[in-house]
């Protein structure tokens, strides 16, 4: 050990006193040899006597002639890479299909692809016959391609014809997501009957291109930073009748006339509005657990660092102490939602409270 730790001094003594040359240099023993395959040969193939029985030879790392070239000398230097291409980002709208059916799927909510889509169609040219906002139908009237956008309506192909339009936009299986259906009928231009809605599509090609324009507009709008008015949310989540009445206990019960996914999103809608906070919620048993003693928080809105590290207990030990903590229930009933307001599962909340929790709900509806 100290034998060694002697040949390490003297060596690093030497290496010192008369420089590194032969170490590092170009001469040197641990010089830079990632430039030599430039200045490698290719050799003649290897000689076997006639009399030899071998298996062919091939070589296994044969050196390119583009870069074993005379000309080439000096250091390499490796170049840049290609800048690579960036993928395009998957939109927001894409058209699905199945053997029987084509739709349009959103990654928006139902209320917010509402407006969007009637405006396409009215942009198009098409007027809007009919419109159940409640139920995220609307249809068109009788249109002849002459009525229509040019471009739209040379790929539609109504030169002879005349096309009614019904669409209707479903709530999507993931959440905050929506499905839009198009449905069309033709009659000649000449004719005044009426045709009835079948029940699968029946004009395929003319469906499928109404649905990829659809597409390219929803795409085009979202690329431009389209917004959806709150106006146009509220108006498609409105239940078509709202009624405050009281039950057969005597209990204040809101009833409204809508199926109960729109119900559910726009009761939400109405208790951040009316600027009621919403602790939990639990869409399965159709209950928000509201807190009546403070304001509705924004659900983007985080406490910083030091209101975690300082307040952060001392906030909760308040909001805790002053809490009025209900239950905003909905339960289907037929074809309506009664929306009613409780203190747990097994009791009712005071009258008055109930009055005017389920009046502000009532007020924000729409």
């Amino acid at each position: 050990m100290k034998r060694l730790a002697g040949l390490s001094t003297l060596a690093l003594t030497i290496s010192v006193t008369s420089g590194c040359g032969w170490l590092w240099g170009e001469d040197g023993y641990f010089r830079d040899r990632g430039s030599d395959y430039l200045s490698a040969r290719q050799v003649a193939p290897m000689q076997v006597p006639v009399e030899g029985d071998i298996r062919p030879l091939d070589p296994l790392l044969p050196i390119p002639r583009q870069v074993a070239d005379s000309t080439v000398s000096g250091e390499y230097e490796v170049p840049r890479p290609q800048r690579l291409q960036v993928a395009a980002e998957v939109s927001d709208f894409s058209v699905q299909s199945s053997e029987s059916a084509r739709w349009l799927v959103a990654l928006r909510s139902p209320a917010q692809v509402w407006a969007a889509t009637r405006q396409f169609f009215v942009e198009a040219g098409f007027s809007i016959g009919e419109e159940r906002p409640q139920t995220g139908e609307f249809s068109t009237a009788w249109q002849r391609g002459d009525q229509l956008d040019p471009a739209l309506a040379r790929n539609l192909g109504l030169q002879d014809g005349e096309a009614k339009v019904r669409v209707r936009i479903e709530p999507g299986v993931q959440p905050s997501t929506s499905e839009i259906f198009v449905l069309s009928v033709l009659r000649p231009v000449d004719s005044s009957a009426d045709v009835a809605w079948p029940q699968t599509s029946t004009n395929k090609e003319l469906d499928r291109v109404l649905l990829d324009e659809l597409q390219a507009k929803l795409s085009s709008g979202a690329e431009q930073g389209g917004t959806v008015s709150l106006l146009a949310e509220r108006d498609f989540d409105a239940p078509s009748r709202v009624t405050l009445s009281n039950d057969g206990s005597g209990n204040p019960v809101l009833q409204l006339d809508t199926d109960f996914d729109r119900a559910w999103s726009s009761v939400g809608r109405a208790l951040q509005a009316g600027d009621v906070r919403v602790d939990d919620l639990d869409r399965s048993l159709g209950v928000y657990y509201v807190n009546l003693a403070e304001g509705a928080r924004d659900p983007q809105e985080k406490p910083g660092f030091f209101s975690r590290l300082f307040g952060g207990a001392a906030d909760k030990d308040d909001i805790e102490a002053r809490a009025e903590r209900y239950q905003v229930r909905l339960t289907r009933a037929g074809d309506k939602i009664l929306v009613t307001l409780d203190k747990s599962v097994d009791t009712v909340a005071p009258a008055d409270v109930a009055r005017r929790v389920l009046s502000l709900i009532k007020d924000n509806l729409g």
